[in-house]
């Protein structure tokens, strides 16, 4: 780490003028969504209101400026939310897929209060108790719980947890396969490329219909890559979960690693094309914008 602070303003990954891309939100489709359809809205890095079954269901919700413990400093938001939280339907579910402060926001799941069911990694109770948040569930790797007539299960990913400098913490990590009348939607976290997992997934949750899959993040590799994938081996989950579409997330919010916060749609775009994918089968959204599948 040290390496790479001292080396980043010599490397080819400059900084450049970032103009991130935005869609007016649909509030009209978002408060009354098809219920025969698969509806999902980008908020921004891995924030997604999914909209299914009757079901409102968030991923990781952060609507902070900073993804940080504290307001002064940390990562800055580089994108403003495409949504206001204020203009969120009342919530269901939020499925919370590991510690780091981009993914477990402190203030947000403080506003978003206890009404929402919170589907958490192993160990993650405690924390949500100290803010008297009691309607939580912790779900093992592969273990499952279902929400009206939906079964949201935890599948594996190649991360980790830990929101202190010091000491040791036990929280888990993973992302889930959310099954609905109307489709399966895999939302795989943040993660790295393992050999197995993928694979694994695909062949217990085959024909998922749509998987959200983080595309930002890797650069310098050598130091991030093991836990987070770039977008060459994003198309390659892809392909391993076997999805009919999907989406890239974990990008064009917070300057988390060296890389453009544009770089990783581009990137994405021409792996995709050598992959022999269509632009509809993996691609990314704008912030803001509502796709109804």
């Amino acid at each position: 780490m040290i390496k790479w602070y001292f080396a980043r303003m010599r490397d080819e990954h400059v900084s450049k003028p970032y103009f991130p891309q935005y869609q007016q939100p649909d509030l009209e489709r978002i408060k009354n969504p098809d219920q025969s359809k698969i509806q999902i809205t980008w908020v921004g890095h891995s924030t997604f209101l999914i909209q299914v079954a009757g079901l409102n269901i968030l991923t990781d919700p952060i609507w902070s400026n900073r993804a940080s413990p504290v307001s002064w400093g940390g990562p800055a938001r580089h994108a403003q939310p495409g949504i206001a939280l204020a203009h969120i339907p009342v919530v269901d579910v939020v499925l919370i897929s590991h510690t780091h402060y981009d993914h477990l926001d402190r203030p947000t799941i403080k506003k978003l209060g206890s009404k929402p069911r919170y589907i958490l990694p192993i160990n993650l109770m405690p924390w949500f108790a100290q803010l008297g948040i009691k309607n939580v569930i912790e779900l093992p790797w592969w273990s499952n719980t279902e929400v009206n007539n939906v079964r949201i299960t935890a599948v594996p990913a190649k991360h980790w947890s830990k929101r202190k400098l010091w000491g040791k913490e036990n929280a888990g990590w993973g992302g889930y396969i959310i099954e609905t009348p109307q489709g399966t939607i895999y939302f795989a976290g943040d993660t790295g490329y393992d050999p197995e997992y993928f694979k694994e997934i695909g062949k217990r949750f085959p024909g998922i219909t749509l998987a959200l899959i983080p595309i930002g993040a890797y650069y310098p590799q050598e130091i991030f890559g093991r836990y987070h994938i770039d977008p060459r081996e994003a198309v390659i989950v892809h392909k391993e979960v076997g999805a009919k579409k999907s989406i890239g997330m974990h990008w064009g919010t917070f300057k988390l690693t060296q890389e453009p916060l544009d770089e990783p749609p581009i990137l994405l775009a021409t792996e995709a094309a050598a992959a022999g994918l269509q632009a509809s089968e993996f691609s990314a959204m704008k912030i803001g914008e509502t796709r109804v599948l």
